[in-house]
């Protein structure tokens, strides 16, 4: 069975610096090895959805989604290393978790500080929640 590694991606400098470090670790070491972008898109307030379609919005969270992945699929493809991507809606951390568990993912791999408005004192405020939430091994990449 192979293993899993989840690798939230939000478009950061951080985060890219997670996917280098898979990268690195994958070129190691290949064998049994599958690497897995997810990126999580907030909802938008009900007081704009309730104006827009599903379509529109589903649209919306898959173009930023896209975006925001894109770096990290261009580095993945440049070293020749496979991988699978997600694009999910919802509290950012809460939804990595979950992902992680129900895909049965061995390792969590983040980067300290990413895009969001509130960061923690040392790690990005979603990387110390995941931490907190998880029981998964995390590797924290600065």
């Amino acid at each position: 069975m192979p293993s899993l590694w989840l690798v939230p991606v939000d478009g950061s400098q951080a985060s890219l610096r997670a996917v280098d470090h898979v990268v690195q670790e994958v070129l190691r070491d290949a064998s049994g090895l599958e690497v897995v972008l997810i990126n999580v898109q907030p909802p938008l307030p009900s007081d704009v959805t309730r104006f827009v379609s599903s379509t529109v919005i589903h649209d919306y969270h898959r173009e930023t989604g896209d975006a925001a992945l894109a770096d990290a699929r261009a580095k993945l493809e440049a070293a020749g290393v496979a991988y699978s991507q997600h694009i999910l809606v919802g509290e950012p951390a809460p939804t990595i978790v979950d992902f992680a568990r129900e895909r049965g993912c061995m390792l969590i791999v983040m980067g300290a500080r990413g895009l969001g408005t509130v960061t923690g004192v040392l790690l990005g405020s979603v990387t110390q929640r995941v931490v907190h939430l998880t029981d998964l091994p995390v590797v924290v990449v600065k």
